[in-house]
């Protein structure tokens, strides 16, 4: 491949698929994440049109082929070596907390496939380790590939010990015939062979381009500086990433639930249109489903600062799914409380009770006002835009905190 020719195609490559990064706190999903792109995935810029990157938790790789096998563009480079570009990918670092085991599943909409990070020098496995699967199977992502981490710091039989307890624990499970990689993130040793293993087995998803846009708005936020001269400020910025169709420079987009203009007003739909498209350090004029990305709007950037429309879905006037205060799921609930220690069994949802539903970007808190027919209604604090075919998050208060018990399917 001619120089031109890899830079040109280096300079228009956007993501092609998001794959989860997931495991047990401490397994080395950050580091990993690093090892692959060279970004520490928790980091953002603020700052389009002076190299944003609004990564939310995301980092993006090149991965590409030399003479000597699979690697990443960033290895390549280090080791002055000559490679063709194969695709880009996007990596979702899913904290294993407890606490935001029920943003992973609510983002599941953009979640191609996942890794699945054990580490080789504890017993497998580990609370969140079976928690993290057991979320994998809730949202049906059947694409894993799991990451067998920290073989440097145990010898050949401790590998071999843990390599077995990881069989042991996913027989049976969804990722029962996963292949399962041996690798040290901090020494970057088998990178090479999970890349290998990615681009081999995690094929991207085909998109039906044609399909209306649909934007989950995560963060939102004015990048003007304080005393800026009025004829130079620019509109505000919305972060997340696109679930599914296609945006373009130029487009008028419409953004719900949209903002209450005040207290006693209901919330209104926001329109604007969109001046420029960044992701990863690179400006699109059109970008569709696979990573991370942000758009510079018209917005006033009063409407924008301090992430006031996280949780919005954007999309093309007139075409959003629909706006709701309340609403009936079916439940499936799973068998014990999410990220606690002692062994909690979940009870049935109760007539009263206070939830906590995710949904695509959007968490909201409802009270359960009918749990007749296996249907649960509720009535939201916060509206909610979403459809048929989106996965609800239900989390229920445990002591201090809130966890994960199941999802919900929505009845209309």
């Amino acid at each position: 491949m001619s120089e031109n020719k890899e830079k040109k195609e280096k300079e228009h490559l956007q993501p092609e698929m998001s794959i989860g990064m997931i495991g047990h706190v401490d397994h080395g999903k950050s580091t990993l994440v690093q090892a692959l792109t060279g970004k520490f995935p928790d980091t953002h810029s603020e700052e389009i049109k002076r190299g944003i990157t609004i990564r939310l938790g995301y980092a993006d790789a090149v991965f590409v082929k030399t003479k000597d096998g699979y690697s990443t563009e960033l290895q390549a480079k280090k080791e002055n070596k000559k490679y063709e570009v194969l695709r880009k990918v996007s990596f979702i670092d899913a904290p294993g907390h407890e606490t935001l085991m029920a943003t992973m599943l609510s983002g599941a909409a953009i979640m191609d496939a996942a890794l699945l990070l054990i580490s080789a020098n504890e017993q497998c496995p580990q609370p969140q380790t079976r928690e993290h699967l057991m979320a994998l199977e809730l949202i049906e992502i059947k694409d894993i590939i799991i990451v067998q981490n920290k073989i440097d710091l145990v010898g050949k039989e401790e590998v071999v010990k843990n390599y077995n307890q990881i069989k042991n624990f996913v027989k049976g499970t969804i990722a029962e015939n996963a292949l399962v990689i041996p690798v040290s993130a901090q020494h970057n040793i088998n990178i090479n062979y999970l890349v290998e293993a990615i681009q081999e087995n995690l094929k991207t998803p085909k998109r039906n381009l044609e399909k209306e846009p649909i934007m989950l708005i995560a963060r939102s936020f004015d990048i003007n500086r304080p005393g800026a001269n009025p004829e130079a400020l620019v509109g505000g910025v919305l972060g997340g990433a696109l679930k599914q169709g296609r945006l373009q420079q130029g487009q008028e987009i419409e953004i719900a639930p949209g903002i209450k203009l005040d207290e006693k007003s209901d919330y209104k739909p926001v329109k604007t249109k969109i001046v420029a498209i960044m992701s990863g350090n690179e400006q699109f004029k059109e970008i569709t489903p696979g990573g991370s990305l942000g758009i510079l709007t018209e917005l006033d950037p009063a409407i924008v600062k301090s992430d006031n429309l996280a949780g919005n879905l954007a999309g093309s006037s007139g075409k959003l799914p629909k706006t709701f205060r309340k609403l009936r799921l079916k439940p499936k609930l799973i068998k014990r409380v999410v990220g606690v220690k002692e062994e909690v069994e979940v009870v049935p949802i109760t007539q009263g009770e206070l939830l906590m539903i995710n949904v695509n970007s959007a968490v909201t808190l409802g009270q359960v006002t009918d749990t007749s027919k296996n249907i649960i209604t509720l009535s939201l604090r916060l509206p909610v835009v979403a459809s048929n075919n989106d996965r609800f998050a239900i989390s229920r208060r445990v002591g201090a905190r809130w966890h994960l018990i199941g999802v919900g399917e929505l009845i209309e």
